[in-house]
């Protein structure tokens, strides 16, 4: 469990200090404004961000295990090489976001707006990601194996070598998306 407060946090945040390395795990900052923060390599685990305003916050390399991100904005922010491994991210704003090498495996992206995001290399294996909003969306040489896309929208999207094997895309909106190189086997569209 996290070693500061909600309060503390909060505090620090005011005061501009970075959340950098530190053990947050189990926090709630549920609603709460923490935009540009900065939480890169910071323990996040089972952390509930609930409808948080996270714009342009910084996630490179955190562990955020079964994190509770419901309704946040996460516009802009940036999730390379971050653990978001059974992550409920519903409904969740992620334009322009950067999940490069992140994993999502089995995360809950239903609802999501991601339009021109990147998981460029992420692992998205068995990911939740019905009625989402991807246009314009690298995946490129992304694991979407076994990931549920029902009734959404990758228009212009770039699935380029990406692993879509047992994927299911019925129906999703594809027009313009590319997929050269992409394993396809057992794809459902």
């Amino acid at each position: 469990m996290s070693q500061l407060s909600r309060e503390d946090v909060l505090q620090k945040y005011q005061q501009g200090e970075s959340f950098q390395n530190l053990d947050l795990s189990g926090i709630d900052l549920s609603y709460e404004n923490l935009k540009n923060a900065d939480f890169s390599n910071a323990n996040l685990k089972d952390a509930h961000l609930q409808n948080a305003n996270l714009e342009r916050a910084n996630f490179s390399g955190a562990v955020l295990e079964n994190v509770f991100l419901f309704g946040a904005n996460l516009s802009y922010a940036v999730f390379t090489n971050a653990n978001i491994n059974n992550g409920n991210l519903q409904d969740t704003n992620l334009e322009n976001a950067n999940f490069e090498n992140a994993n999502l495996f089995h995360a809950k992206l239903f609802g999501v707006q991601a339009e021109n995001c990147s998981f460029k290399r992420a692992n998205l294996s068995t990911a939740r990601m019905k009625r989402a909003n991807f246009q314009r969306t690298n995946f490129q040489d992304a694991n979407l194996s076994g990931a549920h896309l029902e009734r959404s929208d990758l228009r212009h999207a770039n699935l380029n070598n990406a692993n879509l094997s047992g994927a299911f895309l019925k129906p999703a909106q594809l027009d313009h998306a590319s997929m050269d190189g992409s394993n396809t086997q057992g794809m459902t569209i």
